[in-house]
């Protein structure tokens, strides 16, 4: 917390608020001291300053804003897996549910802000595309972490952000991290499950391969229907997050189509092509593989 915060969200107790709502006969407080405690919290009125668009079309602006707010996501979703992540690492899997549920409800607004831009046509994304140059929603710093936090993992890009060192050195860092599923690995070898130690002590910079002993593992925790099966719990909630996020992908593959057809992408790439290739790379792989064998 800020100076500015500490000063302006000054924590009170239940008693203060009931003597504040009698005092105020149940009324709102109209009057404060320093800066809108709401505000000073929430940061609302820099949220709504964070918008520059680059055409006078007013189109532009929902693209705009619905990218800042799947930014926001991304991060949010980012925050929950890290956590999990330090749960699962104390193989504290009861505590882990909890932000991996809360992870899978941000990927569903994630997907839910994909709406904002239904509207948008060819001919209305072309009225400022131009002006957006070579930007490209590929070069998301946020997104590129929650990929990798995923267990989506590939060097070759975090190129982009080479000249902006404080994001290379943060994906550099995220890349020689386990991912949540190298974690979910390791999980499964301590709990006694036959894991073979090239899986334990792989490079975690490189992407994780579906492995025929992990997906046993699971064949295994979900033939157990026992009330205790907490990792059964975890393959559900693993689960949710993976379909959220493959939805997630789907949905993009769908906007671009709407919005642009096949044409080459701005930053670069083949644009629904390139979208379309990159979504053959699975999220928890073993977790699907599993289900022809059950």
């Amino acid at each position: 917390m800020t100076v500015e915060q500490t000063t302006a969200v000054r924590p009170v107790t239940p008693q203060e608020r009931a003597a504040r709502a009698a005092r105020n006969g149940g009324e709102p407080t109209l009057e404060f001291a320093d800066r809108v405690p709401y505000d000073a919290y929430v940061r609302a009125s820099t949220l709504h300053r964070l918008q520059e668009p680059l055409s006078d079309d007013p189109g532009e602006m929902s693209f705009l804003m619905v990218s800042q707010i799947m930014e926001l996501y991304f991060g949010l979703t980012c925050h929950e897996l890290r956590h999990a992540k330090r749960e699962l690492r104390e193989d504290r899997i009861w505590e882990a549910l909890p932000p991996l549920r809360r992870a899978a409800l941000h990927l569903e607004g994630l997907n839910a802000a994909w709406h904002g831009l239904r509207w948008m046509s060819p001919a209305d994304f072309n009225r400022f595309r131009d002006r957006l140059g070579e930007g490209s929603g590929f070069q998301s710093a946020m997104y590129r972490q929650l990929e990798f936090l995923l267990g989506l993992r590939d060097r070759a890009l975090i190129r982009p952000f080479r000249r902006q060192t404080e994001v290379y050195d943060e994906l550099t860092a995220a890349l020689a991290t386990p991912s949540l599923w190298d974690e979910v690995v390791a999980l499964l070898a301590r709990k006694g499950f036959d894991v073979p130690a090239e899986l334990l002590s792989r490079d975690v910079n490189a992407e994780h391969e579906g492995h025929p002993a992990i997906e046993a593992a699971w064949v295994r925790i979900y033939g157990d229907n026992g009330p205790d099966n907490h990792l059964r719990l975890l393959g559900d909630a693993l689960t949710e997050i993976a379909e959220e996020f493959g939805d997630w992908r789907w949905n993009h593959v769908k906007a671009v189509q709407r919005t642009m057809g096949a044409k080459v992408g701005s930053g670069g790439s083949a644009g629904l092509a390139w979208l379309q290739r990159s979504m053959a790379r699975v999220v928890f792989p073993e977790l699907w593989s599993a289900r022809t064998a059950m």
